[in-house]
């Protein structure tokens, strides 16, 4: 009986000390394409989302669910919820949720079939919020693409047409904006392949990504 006592007490002691030492972190997904996931970075810690964790500091659990050519387009040629990354996300059941998608759905094969971008918007916004109803969702602006970029992806159609449309969304969803393309407008410089930002560029979407979360 006395074993069972000490165990007992050991086992509190040890819950009350995990808890003691500070609340859960707070869970930040970063879902997006490429730009999310990396490309265009040499320095795999220069990544915005891990500069991002950095910024935040260790109460937060930053998690990059990037995966490069995909769109918000449910009907685009890669769509994101069609990706292991989305149901993995979901799953993580983040407290924070970042969405930079938009810019592959400027290609031409994806942006003829434009009419689906906001429903397909919106049903993204919703698989989080069903994830955690308590969710903090921001939906980015595309970065700027320098000089139309490559692969048919198109600066017109992203500042025109796509961001628009995200406006839209968010104020009919009630998410916050992140003005990801204002924060790199005018530096080409940090596009070498005149669609994916180095580093300095990932960590300039960091800090936006960062103020954002802070401001509250």
């Amino acid at each position: 009986m006395n074993r069972r006592i000490f165990l007992a007490a050991l086992i509190l002691a040890t819950s009350t000390f995990a808890f003691a030492d500070g609340l859960p972190k707070i869970k930040v997904a970063c879902v997006g394409d490429s730009i999310t996931e990396g490309a265009g970075v040499r320095d795999p810690n220069k990544k915005y989302p891990a500069q991002l964790g950095v910024m935040l500091g260790a109460n937060y659990d930053v998690k990059n669910f990037g995966v490069s050519g995909t769109t918000m387009l449910d009907n685009g040629d890669l769509p994101y919820k069609k990706q292991a990354a989305f149901n993995n996300a979901v799953a993580f059941a983040p407290d924070i949720v970042v969405i930079k998608l938009g810019t592959n759905d400027s290609k031409p094969q994806n942006w003829s079939k434009k009419e689906g971008f906001a429903e397909s918007a919106k049903s993204l916004v919703d698989a989080f919020r069903k994830a955690n109803f308590k969710a903090k969702i921001y939906l980015c602006y595309p970065v700027p693409v320098i000089a139309q970029g490559n692969w048919g992806i198109n600066n017109e159609k992203v500042k025109g047409e796509i961001i628009p449309l995200i406006k839209q969304v968010a104020t009919e969803k009630g998410t916050a904006i992140i003005d990801t393309y204002a924060a790199l407008d005018g530096k080409p410089q940090l596009f070498p392949d005149r669609v994916h930002p180095n580093d300095e560029g990932a960590g300039l979407i960091a800090k936006a990504v960062f103020e954002a979360i802070k401001k509250k």
